[in-house]
């Protein structure tokens, strides 16, 4: 075949390949989403994709699909979002079951973000002579899985800061002109429901005790998306001062997480529990809680991505600490003053943040402007050891 020919082939296929994957968003985690396309010429054998509780990895489900059609895909191409695996896990590896069906090449869109792992399956297939590509489709592929290739390597929350802001940079009202336990809206509809995608695409949502006794959010998913486990709502709460009443605590349903310190009310811990809310004691640093303590034990719970949607004290906290890999601003065009709140407390301003940013992206939602860019990149995110 004509090398053009065959590298538009590749990219078409792999395009198709990433819609796949794509579909899995909220279904595979702790897994990472991946799809794959299993090709004769121009004729598609099997299609799958990875979703957690299925437990079959996207090859898998792609073989299954071609066998039960009557089809060989012996002589056949696979393409694959992600390397496949070549180690034992809940599942057998995939680079092996390509090997057994007799596969000629396998075009995969980008290495495993483990580096433990990372290159493995591809020199199994290449011992059995099989023809490998790497790199179609790279970019996209690991934009899909930028929170797993940080937590695998860090065994910690990718965390993306999210925030509203006026066209002066502001996160609200002075307090004085707000309606008390009701949320200030900066932004139009369209911008509220681009949030709730966020919130879908998230594992869980952390916001502080400031936010929850101002604005007396729900915090909730409400993208009317499928997901598999519900989105953990996360409020760092040093003395315990989260409402029996508020929406939080009444919505509670296991997804309630409150991080407390060592000051915290006996009785008031005990009053949280008997509403069905976790609460967990955990470490202090110049009194204040440790986030990055709080971070390690969210990722004990096998939590990828946390949507961090704080107030101005924790904004800051969380930069401070090097903590967001990931910051979505949406830009207003509403304007506070010099007395309104501001977006972090002992931090340069949104559009200094801005100009640290890489891979910026810019678009208009409704009548908001939504900014969003990488403080560093996830796929170079180094483990406890490595730093």
């Amino acid at each position: 075949m004509d090398p053009l020919e065959q590298e538009r082939r590749d990219r078409e296929f792999m395009a198709h390949a990433l819609e796949l994957a794509a579909t899995t968003t909220a279904l595979a985690s702790p897994n990472p989403q991946v799809g794959c396309f299993i090709v004769r010429d121009d004729t598609i054998l099997g299609e799958g994709a990875h979703l957690y509780d299925n437990y079959d990895h996207a090859e898998i489900v792609a073989l299954k699909q071609a066998a039960s059609r009557g089809l060989s895909v012996k002589g056949a191409t696979a393409y694959v979002t992600l390397e496949p695996c070549s180690h034992h896990g809940r599942t057998g590896p995939c680079a092996d079951a390509l090997v057994a069906a007799g596969m000629k090449r396998v075009v995969v869109a980008t290495l495993d973000p483990n580096p433990l792992v990372s290159g493995r399956g591809v020199e199994k297939l290449r011992a059995a002579g099989i023809d490998v590509v790497i790199g179609f489709g790279e970019q996209q592929a690991r934009e899909i899985n930028e929170a797993f290739a940080h937590f695998i390597r860090t065994r910690t929350p990718f965390v993306t800061l999210k925030a509203a802001l006026s066209a002066d940079g502001k996160l609200a009202p002075e307090d004085s002109l707000r309606t008390a336990k009701e949320p200030y809206w900066l932004t139009g509809a369209e911008a509220r429901e681009d949030v709730q995608r966020l919130r879908h695409a998230s594992d869980a949502a952390l916001t502080g005790i400031g936010t929850v006794l101002a604005d007396d959010p729900q915090l909730t998913d409400r993208s009317g998306i499928s997901r598999r486990r519900p989105l953990l709502r996360v409020v760092l709460d040093s003395y315990l001062r989260t409402p029996l009443s508020s929406k939080l605590v009444r919505s509670a349903a296991n997804d309630l997480l409150i991080f407390a310190g060592s000051s915290a009310p006996e009785n008031r811990i005990r009053d949280l529990r008997s509403a069905g809310v976790e609460v967990e004691i955990v470490a202090e640093e110049d009194g204040r809680l440790s986030l990055p303590f709080i971070l390690s034990r969210l990722g004990e719970r096998q939590i990828l991505s946390l949507l961090l949607e704080g107030g101005s004290e924790l904004n800051g906290a969380f930069l401070r600490q090097r903590l967001v890999e990931r910051v979505i601003f949406f830009h207003s065009q509403v304007r506070l003053g010099d007395q309104a709140i501001p977006f972090a407390e002992g931090i340069a301003s949104p559009a200094e943040v801005e100009q640290a940013l890489r891979r910026v992206t810019r678009i208009t939602i409704g009548e908001d402007l939504r900014v969003s860019g990488y403080l560093r990149d996830p796929w170079l995110s180094q483990s406890p050891s490595e730093s």
